[in-house]
């Protein structure tokens, strides 16, 4: 993490996610084919390490890398729920199109829906990756006022 990094900077790609500053963001699903520019990112960002599946308390938002091996998306997106604080959002990270790992939208979208979730949109996060925002209800109507 940088401890210059501007916050505000809109070259980070991470600023598209809208994590805000003190926020703690956990992050699940990391393998090596993650990418370290949009993590690092947050960090600037939240100025908070992301934290690991061993958090033992509610953050404020989940990033959760997910591969198209990586087995039952409902299952984990229902796992991640159970970390979430109310109102909070997870950010479901899925390879690109024609990348290894993909996952076809349709399969995102009913894995979201058995979840309990809203998908409120998608976005080219970084070089391989997608991103999908997911809220719960409550996070969804907030996010509509």
């Amino acid at each position: 993490m940088s401890a210059t990094a501007d916050p505000a900077d809109k070259s980070n790609p991470a600023q598209r996610l809208g994590f805000e500053e003190g926020q703690i963001v956990q992050e699940l699903g990391y393998d090596e084919d993650t990418d370290q520019d949009l993590r690092e990112g947050i960090e600037d960002i939240t100025g908070t390490e992301l934290v690991d599946e061993d958090y033992d308390d509610v953050a404020d938002g989940i990033l959760l890398w997910h591969r198209e091996e990586d087995g039952d998306l409902t299952d984990a997106l229902v796992d991640a729920l159970e970390y979430l604080a109310e109102g909070g959002l997870i950010w479901l990270l899925t390879p690109k199109t024609g990348r290894e790992g993909y996952v076809k939208p349709d399969e995102i979208a009913d894995a979201a829906r058995t979840a309990g979730l809203s998908q409120t949109s998608s976005v080219a996060i970084a070089k391989d990756w997608a991103g999908t925002r997911l809220a719960t209800p409550k996070a969804a109507k907030q996010g509509k006022r």
